[in-house]
């Protein structure tokens, strides 16, 4: 069998952009992931992750070999797992990272560099994966090097990919961490040390607790705005002259994807193990799980105002997506908004150039695949995700009435959140 310099297991989001980029750095690449569907469309040239999508011939052209065979890690140099942490009844899911490190464990070879990506928390790659690792006999920091350093990877963004984005890397022992640091060097512009494993784990999640919580706090400005009468995001226009001392963060109907829902939770759920508070991420958390009631809620006002009637009326929701341009539906508000427009009896349809098909409670939403007839057709047009693909001036121009989320459309029939 021939070796290779690098095994990515888990292809998904994180995974396949690691190794596209190792394969263009010019490393010897393969790729293990237990869904055999992912595999086989890799080896076909098909990819499941957007942002890939284009690069896959390239990287078979380049030598990366996609497998369910875990075997091929005793011939690696290097082991990045990069498989997916969830929540199961709102604790930490760490399942996939213990069933990655005992197929890792049972061909590790001495000198073989092992890094976990997956977000986790504090103390996970001490107190989950090394044990595992150990089970063989091998010692970390002797026999084989042990790292953890946090994904970062922003799908859809154009402007910062995998390369021009500074990894932070740890190691269990400085010897560890300088190993780590000399295969991240290879793929990425900039290298950041970090103090330890834990260090590098808990900064993953104060990244997106940050994000967590300056969203909730436009979130509840917003409903309190419209309480007011005033123009929030007139408001955020203004604020985000200052120069310092601010940051601009947009409100909308819920959060969603991988990161923002679920990694403030990791960090919440150790403060809670040593019997500390963790207020401001739970009542974040509490603040953002409510955006898409609130934003049915003054759906239901536009339909009713006039004398309209709710129940039996037709709603066109304008992106299900998480995030724009993008077709990516993970742990997406839209499905909290179709779910609670269904039980007012609303007609639920959706537009999303990103995405063609959404199930809500195993139940399809209507696709709409001609925008303005459905604009026309509906009784209100809601914004929930402004794709730069969608024509939001014309499609205000054919819809009844609007509700904007995105703060992106102007009009006679548009209400703001």
């Amino acid at each position: 069998m021939f070796s290779v310099d690098l095994v990515v297991v888990g292809l998904g989001y994180v995974g396949l952009p690691l190794a596209r980029r190792a394969c263009a750095a010019g490393l010897r690449v393969t790729g293990v992931d237990t869904d055999t569907g992912v595999v086989d469309g890799l080896m076909a040239g098909r990819s499941h992750v957007q942002d890939a999508a284009a690069d896959i011939t390239t990287m078979l052209r380049q030598g990366f070999t996609a497998t369910t065979d875990f075997t091929t890690v005793s011939t690696a140099d290097t082991v990045v797992i990069c498989v997916p942490t969830g929540l199961v009844d709102g604790e930490p899911d760490l399942r996939a990272v213990m069933a990655a490190g005992g197929e890792v464990a049972a061909r590790l070879r001495p000198g073989t560099l092992v890094v976990l990506e997956s977000t986790s928390y504090p103390g996970t790659t001490e107190e989950v994966l090394l044990p595992i690792l150990e089970s063989t006999g091998l010692v970390a920091g002797v026999d084989f090097n042990l790292a953890y350093s946090p994904e970062r990877i922003d799908p859809g963004n154009g402007e910062h990919a995998l390369e021009n984005t500074p990894k932070v890397v740890s190691g269990l022992t400085p010897l560890c961490a300088k190993r780590c640091e000399a295969f991240y060097e290879e793929l990425v512009d900039s290298v950041v040390v970090a103090a330890g494993l834990r260090e590098a784990e808990t900064a993953k999640l104060l990244e997106n607790s940050y994000r967590l919580v300056n969203i909730a706090l436009v979130n509840e400005l917003a409903v309190l705005c419209a309480r007011l009468d005033v123009d929030v995001w007139d408001v955020l226009r203004c604020a985000a002259t200052k120069p310092f001392g601010y940051q601009a963060f947009s409100p909308g109907p819920g959060v969603g994807g991988h990161c923002i829902p679920v990694d403030p939770r990791y960090l919440a759920n150790r403060a809670r193990a040593e019997g500390l508070p963790c207020s401001m991420i739970t009542a974040a958390q509490e603040v953002n799980a409510g955006m898409p009631g609130y934003v049915v809620r003054r759906a239901r006002d536009l339909l009713a105002r006039d004398g309209g009637t709710v129940y039996g009326s037709r709603v066109l929701l304008l992106g299900v997506t998480y995030k724009p341009d993008v077709g990516d539906t993970r742990q997406t508000p839209a499905t909290g908004v179709v779910r609670q427009l269904r039980t007012l009896g609303v007609r639920v349809g959706f537009h999303d150039p990103h995405v063609s098909g959404f199930l809500v409670d195993g139940e399809p939403v209507c696709v709409e695949s001609d925008v303005d007839a459905a604009a026309r057709a509906a009784d209100l047009v809601v914004l929930l995700q402004d794709h730069r693909s969608l024509d939001l001036a014309k499609i205000g121009r054919h819809a009844r009435a609007v509700l904007d989320t995105r703060g992106r459309m102007d009009g006679e029939n548009v209400q703001r959140l």
